[in-house]
């Protein structure tokens, strides 16, 4: 019995086929999925997401999101999914500088949902040079 996968972010449908299996960057740690697996939904924190298709290890830096988990599919609803060869390293490196240096000039005078939007950003933007730098070929 395939398992389906379907990745979505807020700009496009990035894949959506049939898988062998899929692994993903769980809130409490990574997380393999088969077909069959027992029904979840669960946070994705920013990291490398695997799956094989047709063959073939396929993998993905993730950002912040979600994943529905049935017996049959897995749907990742993510902020950011990108391959080796979309990573533009320099500007992720340049984010998280930038997210920092207003973290420190205003700390005391920000909100918390700035704070945590710009925390987001850096452990985004981590995760891409993390896995840049991994699979660079």
């Amino acid at each position: 019995m395939p398992l389906h996968l379907d990745i979505v972010t807020p700009e496009k449908k990035v894949f959506s086929d049939a898988v062998d299996n899929v692994y993903l960057p769980g809130a409490d740690g990574e997380i393999g999925v088969l077909p069959m697996h027992a029904g979840l939904v669960t946070a994705l924190k920013p990291g490398e997401l695997r799956y094989l298709h047709n063959g073939q290890v396929v993998t993905l830096a993730v950002g912040s999101g979600f994943a529905e988990i049935t017996q049959t599919k897995v749907t990742v609803l993510t902020d950011m999914a990108l391959g080796e060869a979309e990573i533009d390293e320099l500007s992720a490196e340049e984010a998280i500088q930038r997210a920092q240096e207003k973290l420190h000039a205003v700390e005391h005078s920000m909100d918390a949902e700035e704070v945590a939007y710009l925390q987001g950003v850096i452990s985004k933007s981590a995760a891409a040079i993390s896995f840049k730098r991994k699979y660079r070929g």
